[in-house]
């Protein structure tokens, strides 16, 4: 695994917007595409002011991202090991400021081997990764390491039904689910 190394200038606001204090991340495009590449995929870049978004694709792949259905018995071995989950009615990744969408061909079919990942920069101060941890840029930029691997080599839950479909593993049930 390639060890990311982040830039000396990284800096974090605290927004007071009224009553609500936010955390904005100032994320660096060039630093973000670098983990893209490192992770294995080719990014396209779009810089908001409140959400930066990813265009992924992994054009050599031979078969398609790891991007699960958590409901499937039959997908139970990845989901055992997971360590990232998406809902797949709002596209969030559970826990994570980031979400996540199928990227569609004409015809509406999701392509294998690319996404969609939105990042947000805005968040409540209050907001805290599992186990409580702060977010920082630089701890930032390691969970998208992990999650875009994850998506490339271990595994990403999709938990529901909705917006998000899942790629990999047994995609279309057989008869009634219950």
């Amino acid at each position: 695994m390639n060890a990311l190394r982040y830039n000396e200038h990284i800096t974090m606001q605290v927004l007071q917007a009224g009553q609500h204090k936010l955390i904005y991340l100032e994320l660096d495009p060039e630093m973000v595409a670098n983990i893209a590449r490192q992770a294995g995929f080719e990014p396209r870049l779009k810089d908001g002011p409140r959400i930066m978004s990813l265009d992924l694709s992994a054009p050599g792949r031979q078969s398609p991202l790891l991007l699960f259905d958590a409901a499937d018995p039959a997908n139970l071995g990845w989901f055992s090991r997971c360590q990232f989950y998406v809902d797949g009615r709002t596209g969030t990744v559970m826990q994570t400021p980031m979400s996540l969408a199928n990227k569609c061909d004409r015809s509406g079919r999701p392509h294998l081997t690319s996404v969609r990942v939105s990042l947000s920069k805005e968040l409540p101060a209050t907001f805290r990764l599992p186990g409580k941890q702060s977010l920082t840029e630089p701890v930032f930029y390691s969970l998208l390491f992990n999650f875009l691997t994850a998506l490339a080599k271990t595994g990403v839950a999709v938990c529901g039904t909705g917006v998000v479909r899942p790629l990999a593993g047994r995609t279309e049930s057989v008869g009634v689910r219950n």
